[in-house]
């Protein structure tokens, strides 16, 4: 037998009760995620947060996410994903960033802080950590008196690669 609940499917047996089921289903990684941030779990936060996860989809904006969802055939409006994007951010479970084309990206929070290389031709961005910067930050903080809780590392450029339309400039 099978429990249908748009696009998510769960085998369960004909002995299991249909309540045991959806538990076992709200027992995976991301859900216990969502219950630990206080949020419900419901199908367009899992489908949010399961793209999300992927290492393709990080720095990802809402427009594209959506258009992910739409590609796999998942009917979540836009200003659904817009909310659950903002929600995830609240809880903690993604990160924001205003990068310079403007429009805001999300990644998944991780426990490990990193700074980010932005090409301003092809948006590509990659995530750096250098303790040496880390450390000058904190010597300049400290001769100005500032106790550091966190900061937003962006560079900025044009990609050298071959691959990238600046790269012959």
């Amino acid at each position: 037998m099978f429990l249908d609940s748009r696009h998510i499917m769960i085998r369960i047996s004909t002995d299991e009760p249909i309540g045991s089921a959806i538990k076992r289903l709200a027992m995976t990684d991301g859900n216990q995620a969502l219950k630990k941030a206080g949020l419900k779990i419901t199908l367009p936060r899992v489908k949010i947060l399961e793209l999300m996860q992927s290492p393709d989809n990080q720095h990802i904006s809402a427009e594209d996410l959506y258009k992910k969802l739409l590609e796999i055939g998942e009917e979540i409006g836009l200003a659904t994903v817009y909310r659950v994007l903002n929600q995830f951010d609240d809880a903690g479970i993604l990160n924001r960033h205003h990068f310079e084309s403007g429009k805001a990206v999300f990644e998944m929070s991780t426990q490990q802080h990193h700074d980010h290389l932005v090409c301003l031709t092809c948006d590509k961005v990659i995530e750096f950590s250098d303790d040496v910067i880390e450390r000058r930050q904190d010597e300049i903080a400290m001769r100005h008196n500032i106790k550091l809780t966190h900061h937003s590392l962006y560079l900025y450029g044009h990609c050298t690669n071959d691959t990238c339309d600046h790269a012959d400039e």
